[in-house]
């Protein structure tokens, strides 16, 4: 799929009034919305992506795999808290998005887990991230970087 010259400024004007396009998977079902994520520091640390998606479809739907050049290894992880006010992290693997139903992923649950940084995330760019579903479909969408205090996609 050939990539055209003004998504990149579409993405910045998108950046700039908040919001972020929807883009669709292959079966034209399945909608990312709202992509952000937070500059990081350095390298040494790993950074995260968050968004919400939407199966618009009849069939449930499985996000397998997420990918991006930013980074060496890329996995969908999950934040829990015990009783005790403890938090920990670890791999959620496959998610399944039954129809009409959608899948946040935010601080503090699912979330896209972005380590071995190849570059520092930087406040006001932006970065490729792909979605690949268990029927083969692929969705990528530009992810806006946001300042490193972000709590949302509006800043």
């Amino acid at each position: 799929m050939k990539k055209l010259p003004h998504i990149k400024g579409l993405a910045f004007l998108l950046l700039l009034t908040g919001l972020s396009a929807p883009a669709l998977a292959g079966s034209e079902d399945v909608v990312v919305e709202s992509a952000w994520s937070r500059a990081s520091i350095g390298t040494s640390r790993p950074g995260a992506a968050y968004m919400t998606v939407r199966n618009r479809g009849e069939d449930a739907v499985t996000l397998t795999k997420i990918a991006t050049p930013l980074a060496m290894m890329h996995e969908i992880h999950e934040t829990k808290t015990n009783s005790d006010g403890v938090s920990s992290m670890a791999p959620a693997g496959e998610i399944t998005i039954e129809p009409g139903q959608s899948v946040a992923l935010e601080p503090g649950g699912l979330h896209a887990m972005l380590m071995k940084l190849q570059e520092p995330m930087t406040e006001g760019e932006t970065f490729p991230l792909t979605l690949t579903f268990s029927d083969g479909g692929k969705v990528t969408v530009e992810v806006p970087i946001l300042g490193i205090a972000a709590r949302g996609p509006e800043g």
